[in-house]
């Protein structure tokens, strides 16, 4: 059953709504012809009711047991907020342009994550528009958008929305959506949408006033889980996969990623995120449509991955963590928290190799083993990042790496990162060095809960020496800070940068079979913090070899063997790049030592 209000060309609108405990229901439209209209009870607790003259923009409310009233759960459009009437949506008014475009394989996927607030100074769908010009420039594939469903305010990271059916008002509501979606397009750049679907934010939250869209049968960070495996199950289920449904749909997204998996709870003989990839699976077909569900999980359970004919559940692709923390711990050298488990040079070398660094070994920080076999899922199904929303904003003060590091690190980190057979995926700025920080923003209108916001805040960091200095997530000021400088991008070594990033995108483009792992061998040397991979066979078309030096030292290595010839495409230490200059000659032969920069790497091709 689909849920919310659906208008029809005809002017008539059926309202559909889940309440299995009401007694009565009904749906009050506002306007010069106010109406309260009583609905009907149909299967499994749902209500409904066609009413006539109906035109888009019309606010209503649904009254439960001729008492309390409330916005429609699956509202489409919440214009005056998380609090008052929903809006009657008109999708069938939004004309695309974009019957053309077919979506990626992932394999061509290099995904920008951004935070549409954040991203430019205007902070609106409209102004992502201006910069895909941009993007496209750099090599970029695929936008990401963080979560868009209305959450209170104006400021947030979109996680804690509470209406997934709505587009965020603020951002500039369901046509802007659309018209992004369709002139990204039309630039050639797919979207993908995060969407939530293991809890709803604290603000205007009514779900509870309908049913049991909650259990307290199990238990998230943010309080109760979403019902998916106790009674009345069934249609909590439906309301999320239709809602998935509905984003491929009426919005023409190209992939959507599921946030947080792993606090997604479910007994069921068929997980919920199973019975997901089947519906989506089935609507790509019937729409002749390539669309991707990529998951963010911290289980490293390659059974997200495989196929559900081998017993997984059919997940295209997910976020690789493990990945992100090797490189930071090498660059930062930290060891608090997670990032004790990371840090040597060899810990990298099995990402590349296998996606997930643990396999089923000893976790320090888990206190046990963890994770299972990796290696044979293909380097497609991983995304991977050095920078993303979580590992910046979720710091004491949201620095990026750049700002925990120097310029050759965060050379050699993009070098790392761009150079993976992985799906690589940039955080908004990263690819010029953006220094502003990300930090987590609110702009919750109930005192008591702002107070308790921040004092989550302070307890979360309370061991860290900065935590005095937690910044006021209700604070303007603070989502002020976390926006990009777009000045930058022209200027020094931001510059430079740039053009790095947008050298690997091309070395990605003009190479074959770049995520064919089968065509790499990977090694690692661990007194010299050195990692070396070789890529060779027909599916390359060619025979290429990257070094890359952790270290704070320079160091000397021998790659290349008697009668070999290589032509040096790039490397990150020299003048040109802004390094301190580098002794590698345009073309390297012989089996003589090189010398490599500290915190730098070269990229050959054989000649």
């Amino acid at each position: 059953m689909i849920p919310g209000a659906d208008l029809r060309s005809d002017g008539s609108c059926l309202f559909t709504v889940w309440a299995p405990f009401a007694k009565q229901m009904q749906v009050r439209l506002l306007g010069d012809d106010e109406r309260v209209l009583d609905m009907y009870r149909i299967e499994k607790g749902y209500w409904q009711i066609e009413a006539n003259d109906v035109k888009a923009g019309t606010r209503y409310l649904y009254r439960i047991d001729g008492e309390e009233e409330r916005p429609d759960p699956a509202s489409n459009f919440q214009p005056d907020g998380v609090h008052e009437a929903s809006a009657v949506v008109d999708h069938a008014a939004f004309h695309w342009s974009d019957q053309n475009w077919r979506n990626y394989d992932l394999a061509d996927y290099i995904v920008y994550e951004l935070h549409t607030g954040c991203f430019t100074p205007e902070g609106t769908f409209e102004a992502i528009i201006e910069k895909m010009r941009y993007l496209r420039d750099l090599g970029i594939t695929a936008i990401e958008l963080m979560p868009v469903a209305q959450f209170p305010g104006e400021r947030n990271w979109g996680y804690d929305g509470v209406f997934p059916y709505a587009v965020q008002n603020s951002y500039g509501g369901p046509d802007k959506l659309k018209r992004l979606v369709d002139a990204a397009h039309d630039h050639g750049l797919a979207v993908v949408l995060d969407v939530v679907y293991n809890h709803l934010g604290p603000e205007g939250n009514y779900l509870r006033d309908f049913g049991p869209y909650f259990t307290d049968r199990h238990v998230t960070p943010w309080g109760d889980a979403v019902n998916l495996d106790q009674a009345y199950s069934d249609e909590v289920r439906d309301y999320f996969i239709e809602n998935a449904l509905y984003w491929l749909h009426f919005y023409h997204m190209d992939a959507l990623r599921l946030d947080a998996l792993h606090a997604i709870f479910d007994m069921s003989a068929t997980h919920f995120v199973e019975e997901l990839t089947k519906r989506v699976d089935r609507y790509a077909e019937s729409a002749d449509r390539r669309v991707h569900l990529i998951g963010e999980s911290a289980l490293n359970n390659a059974r997200l991955l495989r196929p559900r004919s081998e017993g997984g559940y059919g997940l295209d692709a997910q976020w690789s963590d493990d990945f992100h923390h090797s490189v930071h711990a090498l660059m930062t050298e930290e060891e608090f928290g997670y990032y004790q488990d990371y840090g040597r040079v060899e810990d990298l070398a099995k990402a590349f190799d296998e996606g997930y660094v643990y396999t089923g070994q000893y976790s320090k920080f888990r206190k046990r083993k963890f994770g299972n076999h990796s290696g044979d899922r293909p380097a497609e199904q991983f995304v991977v990042c050095t920078q993303n929303h979580d590992q910046v904003g979720n710091r004491v003060h949201g620095e990026r790496l750049i700002d925990l590091t120097d310029f050759e690190s965060a050379k050699l980190a993009a070098g790392v990162l761009m150079l993976s057979p992985f799906v690589p995926m940039l955080f908004m700025g990263q690819e010029y060095g953006e220094e502003s920080p990300f930090q987590y923003f609110v702009s919750h209108s109930d005192e008591k809960l702002v107070e308790a916001v921040r004092k989550g805040r302070k307890e979360e960091f309370s061991t860290f020496k900065q935590a005095q200095g937690v910044p006021d997530p209700q604070a303007v000021e603070t989502f002020e800070r976390s926006k990009l400088n777009w000045e930058k991008p022209e200027q020094g070594e931001h510059k430079t940068m740039l053009s790095l990033y947008k050298k690997f995108a091309e070395i990605r483009r003009t190479i074959p079979a770049w995520v064919d792992r089968s065509t790499q061998n990977v090694t690692s040397m661990k007194d010299k913090q050195i990692l070396i991979w070789h890529r060779e066979g027909d599916a390359c078309e060619g025979r290429y070899l990257c070094v890359m030096n952790f270290s704070k030292h320079e160091q000397k290595v021998r790659l290349f063997e008697d009668g070999e010839r290589w032509r040096k495409i790039v490397c990150s230490g020299e003048n040109a790049w802004g390094g301190p200059g580098s002794e590698l000659g345009e073309i390297c032969e012989g089996r003589g030592e090189l010398t490599l920069p500290e915190r730098c790497f070269a990229f050959f091709e054989m000649i």
